[in-house]
């Protein structure tokens, strides 16, 4: 691995905040400020390939990257916010219901978070509405 694809691979996994291209672009010119963004997404997609990290894709918004380790997202559908939940792994039972093997799964569940929660009920109340 070379030093650029070594320190991106660093800060993507020691991240939990399933960092942008431009996020993880801006953490490595701390430390390489030469470093330009096109080189930081040349790496990122390698660092994908070769399976070191993962791409997490969520519609209408950039990509973002995360860890390898076994765990699954919640995605808020109105600000698009992004966690880290850990359900039962669904491995076996999936398995049971394929035709071959299975390689992997990236099960994100959508929602809306608990911030988006808050405000929709609080737009839903009108002047007097007791709290």
């Amino acid at each position: 691995m070379t030093g650029y694809a070594q320190k991106i691979y660093e800060i993507v996994n020691n991240s939990r905040n399933h960092m942008r291209a431009e996020q993880v672009f801006h953490e490595l010119k701390k430390s390489c400020p030469r470093v330009v963004l096109a080189t930081v997404y040349n790496n990122l997609n390698k660092l994908c390939d070769a399976g070191l990290i993962r791409r997490i894709a969520t519609d209408g918004e950039p990509d973002r990257y995360d860890r390898i380790s076994k765990h699954d997202h919640l995605v808020c559908k109105r600000c698009g916010k992004l966690a880290d939940i850990c359900f039962d792994d669904l491995t076996a039972h999936l398995q049971k219901q394929m035709d071959g093997a299975l390689l992997s799964y990236d099960l994100r569940v959508y929602y809306l978070c608990p911030q988006c929660r808050a405000q929709e009920s609080g737009a839903s109340k009108t002047p007097g509405d007791k709290i």
